[in-house]
């Protein structure tokens, strides 16, 4: 056991060692030592400078002191020398002539800077220089210390404020004595205390230096600071010569130097500020450690882009140590050819060619070599492109520095067996490993992905752009060659119906056998595209300028016999016909925009005049498209300037001829245009959106106008209510229904909606779940042009429906079409069969009436019966049935 823990612990210092080693690790540990070192030299430095700045300025103050004691010990012996010589005048001349004695020897003391006085022994002042008035001292401090003390000594007292000017004054006093020893008076010299501290320099003491005459009982005569200059206040003078402290006075860290001054009871201050005495050395340090952090930045700075760039060599070394390691075992495994290749040198040491030594399998089968056959080559001498080509250099440029190195290129070596070629160079240590992928169904990919941002998925057709940039082009070869351009637009008719009823699939079997038989008929070089949904597009170049439009139409007819062929889906024959409008360049239009703009308004016309025609762009076009814009705009404001009115055809029981219901129906009286049908204004409503706005008001206002009825006492009737495919697909329709009938205060039971069968048939489901839902509101469904809509069995038993709506189209021709009376008979049946009732629309004749009654369809509407009305005229009616007994 204990040999096994210490073998694990040599293994890990082991580890630690050779981790400890490498240079991506042993640098970072390098830098932080050479940091520390960088830091601690700084700081030392630093340190010494303080040192010997704080010294220094310790000496500069001790100086300052030794200077300013001299002065101030040369000023108070000169005061002392004035009082003695004073007090030598009094005692020859008396108190009266001794100044004048003294001013006739010129000893007299300057009265600009010493104001001398002598009083007698009642403390009268006798003498003055300056003159001034009659004075008394004798309540001063000095006078009253002499009164009672003998002695000859110069007394200095404490800084006080002169009674006649307000000034600042230090007396120095001396007592006089008469012959027998006696107190006699005293003279004195008052000066002012900045006489003390004149010697201050502010280049040498700063602005923040100090020099004070302090007395030995702490208080101040004189003290300046700067410009300033204090006195009276008293001072702590125990804190002298040592470390610098703040000042009592001001609060600012000095150092300072006391010197008590021998003869008298002073002592001289001396002091400078510390921040301005180590200013220098401040800018020193600061300086020194910008220093610092600009060598540590740099080091750090440094030390990063080595560590980097060796950690990326350790990387690349180590991936290169796995590659040779793994290469044997891996490269065989790999769907990739791998070469391994060693740098052949001349004796300058340049690469000049490359050994090949080690190949996989999948590189025999790319070349189509034996692994010995290519081991017994040289690069160079195997592929004699590569100096030519780039490969070369690439691969001697990976020897010299190393890397790896990645491209793509089409292949244009015969001795590869691929169209497309993968590289990717890894750098080994005397030479590279090559591995080379065969990436050509993958370029194949890329190309059929670009193929189909120009083409249509379904039919395989250009697309839109394609179709675009085709057309531009042929419009620049038509204009350089004289040549014209048709540009055809083609839309399917009735294809929706057949999406919706038969399913998408069966749709999209109908679109790819329509592109077929198109594609079939035009030349080459002309173009058919899809533009999305049923709308296909032709561009047919190299027209005949001046041949007219009957090669066209010609071609165009043939192409529109080949699309109504019927087409077999799901077991049964389907037919659509399509609706042509064309363009030709230059006559249509100069640009590709214009010609397909036109071609689109020519195959509207197609549309307008019955479908399953051609129609070539004629300028008036432009102005049918103007009206329907011109409409589109006046859609816009007509509910909100109430353009809008409806109008209600009854519904009658024609065995009992009574009218049960009426259908309401929309009409625009536009004020420009006069009324507008439906056929027109509708589709538009439907296109922009504004119908879901419309077909609200519609609903309101038929229930309103339905509960005006019922309030003006008349007998109830169902009103009809058209929804349309915007209404019906908004997700609000059931809100937007119940809305309506609680503002207008309609029972439910008296509104029945109508819906086409197309409409419910495009979403099932969804249809299925509104329908219920309205019905368990309580209003009648009805289905309106049943037989149009391809629905199945299955489906209309699954709505929940109370009514079916025979069309108009199968009542037209009743008189006369067998195939319209089997329909509307099977219509007739299935509407018994299934429990729901019938009701016929477009009734104009009587031989249509008698059929349909004579079938089992007892309620009917249509122009037999009455025209749709106004809301008076229906009220005028039903007034007047109720007056007809039952």
């Amino acid at each position: 056991m204990d040999a096994g823990a210490r073998e694990r612990g040599e293994s890990a210092r082991a580890r630690w060692l050779r981790m400890g080693l490498e240079t991506h690790v042993a640098l970072p540990l390098f830098a932080a030592l050479l940091l520390a070192a960088i830091w601690a030299f700084t700081l030392h430095f630093i340190a010494l400078e303080r040192q010997a700045a704080g010294a220094a300025a310790a000496d500069s103050v001790r100086e300052l002191a030794d200077t300013y004691e001299a002065q101030v010990v040369r000023n108070l012996g000169a005061i002392d020398q004035s009082l003695r010589v004073m007090a030598y005048a009094v005692e020859r001349k008396g108190a009266a002539g001794a100044l004048t004695e003294l001013n006739q020897h010129g000893l007299l003391p300057p009265g600009l800077v010493f104001a001398v006085a002598i009083a007698d022994a009642h403390g009268r002042v006798v003498a003055r220089n300056p003159a001034a008035g009659p004075a008394s001292v004798a309540r001063r401090p000095y006078f009253l210390h002499h009164q009672r003390n003998k002695g000859a000594a110069t007394m200095a007292g404490p800084a006080r404020s002169d009674e006649a000017s307000g000034e600042a004054r230090i007396d120095f006093s001396r007592r006089l004595e008469d012959e027998e020893g006696g107190f006699a008076g005293v003279v004195a010299i008052a000066v002012e205390p900045a006489y003390f501290t004149s010697g201050y320099e502010r280049r040498r003491q700063g602005e923040a230096g100090v020099l004070a005459l302090v007395g030995n009982d702490g208080m101040v005569r004189a003290l300046r600071v700067g410009e300033k200059v204090m006195w009276g206040r008293r001072i702590d003078l125990a804190r002298d010569g040592g470390a610098p402290a703040a000042s009592s006075w001001d609060g600012v860290s000095r150092y300072t130097v006391a010197r008590p001054l021998h003869g008298f009871p002073l002592t001289a201050l001396a002091g400078l500020s510390e921040r301005e005495q180590l200013a220098m050395f401040e800018q020193r340090r600061r300086a020194s450690l910008w220093e610092a952090g600009v060598a540590s930045a740099a080091v750090v700075l440094m030390a990063a882009l080595l560590w980097y760039w060796i950690w990326q060599a350790a990387k690349v070394r180590r991936r290169i140590r796995r590659a040779q390691e793994t290469y044997a075992a891996a490269s065989e495994a790999n769907m990739d050819a791998f070469f391994a290749l060693r740098g052949v040198r001349d004796r300058y040491g340049v690469v000049t060619d490359f050994k090949i030594t080690a190949v996989n399998s999948r590189a025999e089968r790319l070349t189509g070599l034996g692994r010995h056959q290519l081991q017994s080559m040289t690069l160079c001498g195997w592929l004699p492109h590569a100096r030519g080509n780039g490969i070369f250099e690439t691969l001697a440029h990976i020897t010299r520095v190393g890397g790896v190195h990645e491209e793509e290129l089409r292949n244009s070596m015969p001795q590869f067996h691929a169209d497309w070629l993968h590289w990717q160079v890894v750098g080994v240590d005397g030479g590279v490993v090559a591995i080379v992928r065969d990436i050509s169904e993958r370029k194949q990919a890329e190309e059929r992905i670009v193929h189909m941002a120009h083409h249509d998925t379904l039919t395989g057709l250009p697309n839109r752009s394609l179709v675009a940039d085709r057309l531009r082009q042929a419009i620049l070869h038509g204009e350089r060659n004289n040549r014209a351009v048709a540009v055809a637009f083609i839309d399917l008719d009735g294809f929706k119906l057949i999406n919706d009823g038969l399913g998408h699939n069966a749709g999209d079997a109908l679109l790819k056998e329509v592109a077929a038989r198109m594609v079939g008929c035009v030349r080459r070089h002309d173009t058919v595209g899809r533009f999305g949904g049923d709308e296909f597009v032709l561009v047919l170049p190299e027209q005949q300028a001046g041949d007219g439009d009957r090669p066209l139409a010609l071609l165009l007819d043939k192409l529109r016999e080949a699309v109504i062929r019927p087409v077999a889906l799901e077991g049964q024959p389907v037919q659509v016909s399509c609706s042509i409008g064309v363009a030709v360049y230059p006559r249509d239009g100069g640009d590709a925009d214009t010609l397909l703009m036109n071609a689109d308004a020519a195959m509207y016309r197609a549309k307008e005049t019955g479908k399953n025609n051609c129609q070539f762009y004629a300028h008036e076009m432009n102005a049918s498209l103007e009206h329907k814009l011109a409409l589109m705009e006046g859609l816009r404001t007509a509910l909100a300037e109430r353009q809008f009115r409806l109008l209600y055809q009854p519904k009658v029981d024609v065995e009992t001829g009574r009218v049960f219901g009426v259908e309401a129906l929309l009409r625009w009286h536009h004020p420009q245009r006069g009324v507008v049908g439906p056929d027109q204004f509708i589709p538009l409503a439907e296109e922009s959106g504004a119908i879901v706005d419309i077909g609200e008001w519609v609903l309101l206002t038929a229930c309103r106008q339905a509960r005006a009825w019922r309030d003006a006492g008349l007998a109830p009737v169902t009103i009809s209510v058209n929804v349309s495919a915007r209404q019906f697909d908004e997700a609000r329709l059931v809100q937007r229904v119940q809305r309506a009938l609680e503002r207008s205060g309609l029972e439910p039971e008296w509104l029945e909606l109508e819906v086409t069968e197309s409409l419910v048939m495009r979403d099932l489901r969804e249809s299925v779940e509104k329908m219920r839902a309205l019905e368990r509101m309580g209003i009648a469904l009805a289905i309106d042009d049943f037989g149009t809509g391809y629905s199945s069995l299955a489906a209309l038993k699954s709505f929940p429906i109370s009514c079916l709506k025979i069309d108009q189209s199968f009542v037209r021709d009743l008189d006369s079409s067998a195939d319209d009376q089997a329909i509307a008979r099977a219509i007739i049946s299935l509407s018994h069969q299934l429990q729901l009732r019938v009701i016929a629309e477009g009734v104009e004749t009587g031989a249509q009436r008698d059929f349909l009654l004579r079938n089992g369809c007892r309620e009917m509407q249509g122009y037999l019966f009455g025209r749709p009305l106004p809301p008076e005229e229906i009220q005028r009616l039903l007034e007047g049935q109720a007056t007809v007994p039952a």
